[in-house]
């Protein structure tokens, strides 16, 4: 199987997630892999939980890259992989892992993944989603408070303590390597459709 590798980037809140969502409706689920490079976040349970919540989980070194590099070897060589499954509420892996089976188009998602060169010449095509920082801030609260168990004091500390630097050292430079740069994420119809439709015509082809 001819296997294309899809990566979509951009700070945290910046709309990424909405967009390889709007990407998979558009073009149909059935034909694409879709992998959370936040999936990867290595396993803490060795750690005492209050110990967890103390790792900068915006830094590369918190990622089991080479895991995902692995993964996406074996279904461009056409063979399933079993991708781990992260409980965001408690910072650790599950016992529970989501079985991917390959497919012609691959998407990768997440705020580090054209950081690393090794991840980064996997990718066939890279995405960059790219918003205004007020508007990442504001999503990352919601969502920390309302789908993670945060309060809105410790997602402020995480968020000035960490995630800023992070994003400013490696995020934004990474978006340089990217093939295209949707401005205002999921809002962004005309980029969208323009990405399903050359997506789809790599499917005819």
């Amino acid at each position: 199987m001819h296997c294309v590798i899809i990566g979509v980037a951009g700070g945290t809140g910046s709309g990424k997630t909405t967009v390889a969502r709007n990407i998979l409706d558009r073009v149909g689920a059935e034909h694409i892999g879709y992998i959370p490079h936040d999936a990867y976040y290595k396993d803490l349970r060795h750690l005492p939980r209050s110990e967890r919540a103390k790792v900068n989980f915006d830094h590369p070194d918190s990622l089991e890259t080479s895991l995902l590099i692995h993964h996406l070897r074996q279904l461009r060589q056409g063979n399933p992989v079993e991708i781990p499954v992260y409980d965001f509420t408690i910072h650790t892996r599950t016992d529970k892992t989501e079985h991917i089976d390959p497919a012609p188009i691959i998407l990768v998602e997440g705020i580090l993944i054209f950081v690393e060169p090794e991840l980064r010449d996997e990718f066939d095509v890279k995405l960059f989603v790219d918003t205004d920082a007020d508007i990442r801030f504001i999503r990352r609260l919601r969502r920390d408070i309302y789908e993670r168990g945060r309060d809105s004091e410790s997602v402020i500390q995480q968020y000035l303590k960490t995630v800023r630097p992070m994003h400013l050292e490696f995020v934004e430079p990474s978006k340089r390597y990217a093939d295209v740069i949707i401005p205002e994420g999921g809002f962004n119809e005309v980029a969208i459709e323009m990405i399903a439709a050359r997506i789809r015509g790599l499917l005819g082809e």
